[in-house]
């Protein structure tokens, strides 16, 4: 049976840096990596839809997971993105993510293929088989059009090796009907920062935030504070962070966020079309947030 660590409080979707020209810079992520570490961070996640995935090569997504396990060095638990519309792509990822140390693998719906869910549970059964790796299955339907039902969740978690989920459904009802189709210990992360709490109190563990790149700290302070059961000062720090999470989300993700970052001196905004640079509407709202809570003159 796979083993895994505890995967709970504020986990972060990293963004990738990238130079000017479109280079990854990783000395820039050598320093997201650490500055995440060093404010609470607990899980950190290289690699996924954050990290611009659909624009990497192959070459880039390996090395890209290879120095995070690297950087993190144990610190932090270390969730490769492992995910493709093809299912020995997916292989592929997380055969090189088991063997560069990574602690699990996160592995997304496949997108534009729109398989039935028999063929997604023969595809999250093949990659579960390919490694000894923790494997969460990662719903976002927004993205990748179907859904992983309940029902099919329960199937998949029959392998010992599917252990979790990443919800980015924002649907708050879904931690309970997972539960009833699971009949085993099965971690459950959101994916929508907006609804974290209300995901933690429907049974939830904890959340792979986009919002976390820019402001760890808070978002661990706020899991940290619904953990030790200080609801009202964990409902304080969401209404705080709430229009940030907004402004991450006004256009699509990474682009708000790399702007954040960018504004805060960790790296370029640079992106990889088909994605472009926010708007000026978009860029206005970041700047408001990140004044809101002093993080810009």
């Amino acid at each position: 049976m796979a083993q895994q660590g505890t995967y709970q409080g504020s986990l972060t979707a990293l963004i990738t840096p990238m130079h000017e020209d479109g280079r990854v810079d990783f000395d820039a992520a050598t320093r997201l990596i650490e500055h995440q570490i060093e404010n609470g961070t607990t899980g950190l996640i290289p690699a996924g839809t954050t990290g611009e995935s659909p624009t990497l090569s192959h070459t880039e997504h390996n090395q890209i997971v290879e120095h995070c396990v690297k950087t993190a060095n144990g610190r932090a638990l270390v969730m490769a993105g492992a995910g493709s519309n093809s299912t020995s792509e997916a292989v592929g990822m997380a055969k090189h993510a088991h063997a560069v140390g990574a602690d699990s693998v996160l592995v997304v719906v496949p997108y534009y293929n729109k398989p039935t869910q028999e063929g997604l549970y023969r595809h999250f059964m093949t990659v579960a088989d390919a490694t000894p790796l923790p494997l969460y299955l990662y719903c976002i339907p927004g993205r990748s059009i179907v859904d992983i039902t309940p029902e099919t969740m329960g199937r998949l978690a029959k392998h010992p090796n599917i252990v979790g989920t990443k919800d980015a459904t924002a649907n708050m009802a879904r931690p309970i009907a997972v539960r009833r189709h699971v009949n085993k210990e099965f971690t459950q992360l959101s994916g929508d920062d907006n609804t974290v709490l209300s995901f933690l109190a429907a049974g939830g563990h904890g959340c792979i935030g986009v919002t976390s790149n820019v402001v760890p700290k808070l978002s661990s302070d706020m899991h940290k504070a619904w953990q030790e059961g200080r609801i009202s000062d964990a409902i304080a720090l969401q209404d705080k962070l709430s229009p940030l999470h907004d402004a991450m989300f006004m256009e699509a993700n990474p682009g708000p966020v790399k702007y954040a970052m960018s504004r805060l001196g960790f790296c370029s905004p640079t992106l990889r079309l088909p994605l472009v640079e926010p708007q000026e509407a978009t860029r206005t709202a970041i700047d408001a947030a990140l004044r809101s809570l002093g993080l810009l003159g």
